[in-house]
């Protein structure tokens, strides 16, 4: 996002929050030619429809992935990322549930195998974020709700693909920055994702055998619905301005991280993170 652009208050009532409701609009497209980096392969991606996910789908698209799209109920922001998908000349899926649900996890894998052909690539990015500050006030239903999404899904997903991912093939889950450096008004959320880069480094320990490499990318401040469905409406307008960049992040600066990880470009890359987040330093 140039700096010269400016967020204005802005908040909705609903997590995941809808991507067509923002202003402006994230920037989810690519800014180069695809090579042909995934051709013939198969991703799904959990919380594809709208932010970070939207803006993988769309690039993997163009680097000749097909794509399967796993949201949670934004049937017009899906709708929107499949038409993105197919501009691109590729195919899209769209799985609609809650993958925190074990059987639903399990179905999305296997449409994605049956419609699609197979599963080269998981993308373990749904998630779900509330403010909690103080702790005293998060509700439980609330955190229960964090821990199955941003949790439990991590588990279902990967236990349902393992048996269809290749030699070769790979899982890349989204962990984030407050993994790292903490923060205190989203303990439960950082929490989460803490929880979501263990996974990570332990499934790598684990697979490596098998010919499967995991990673994880861990994104600082972006502009996607987690904002207006998480931030009191005052304080968008000054979302990400704390980094070194001065700025939020756009879903296409995080994406290029997926593609380097899910391509031969980060064929030597195992139980790492990368860290698009800004400029903040951490102890990676």
């Amino acid at each position: 996002m140039p700096d010269d652009v400016k967020i204005p208050p802005q908040s909705q009532n609903n997590m995941p929050a809808d991507e067509h409701k923002m202003d402006p609009a994230p920037d989810y497209m690519p800014r180069h030619a695809g090579v042909g980096k995934l051709d013939g392969q198969v991703a799904l991606i959990t919380g594809g429809d709208s932010g970070i996910g939207r803006a993988v789908s769309v690039l993997f698209a163009r680097e000749g992935a097909r794509v399967a799209i796993a949201y949670l109920d934004e049937d017009k922001d899906a709708e929107e990322t499949r038409r993105l998908v197919e501009d691109e000349g590729s195919e899209a899926l769209l799985i609609k549930g809650d993958i925190a649900d074990k059987s639903h996890a399990e179905d999305a894998v296997r449409q994605t195998v049956e419609k699609l052909g197979k599963l080269d690539i998981l993308i373990n990015n749904a998630a779900m974020q509330w403010l909690d500050a103080p702790i005293e006030e998060l509700e439980e239903a609330k955190l229960r709700r964090m821990i199955d999404s941003n949790v439990l899904a991590l588990f279902f997903c990967t236990q349902a693909a393992l048996p269809h991912l290749p030699e070769g093939g790979s899982i890349i889950t989204t962990s984030s920055v407050n993994a790292f450096k903490g923060n205190g008004g989203l303990v439960a959320y950082s929490t989460t994702r803490g929880a979501s880069l263990a996974f990570s480094r332990s499934i790598a320990n684990q697979v490596v055998d098998r010919g499967i490499r995991v990673n994880a990318v861990a994104p600082g401040p972006i502009w996607t619905p987690f904002i207006p469905g998480s931030i009191p409406a005052e304080d968008v307008e000054d979302f990400g301005n704390h980094v070194p960049l001065g700025r939020p992040g756009q879903p296409w600066e995080v994406a290029t991280s997926y593609l380097f990880l899910a391509s031969s470009d980060g064929s030597y890359f195992h139980g790492q993170t990368l860290h698009p987040n800004g400029g903040v330093v951490v102890n990676a």
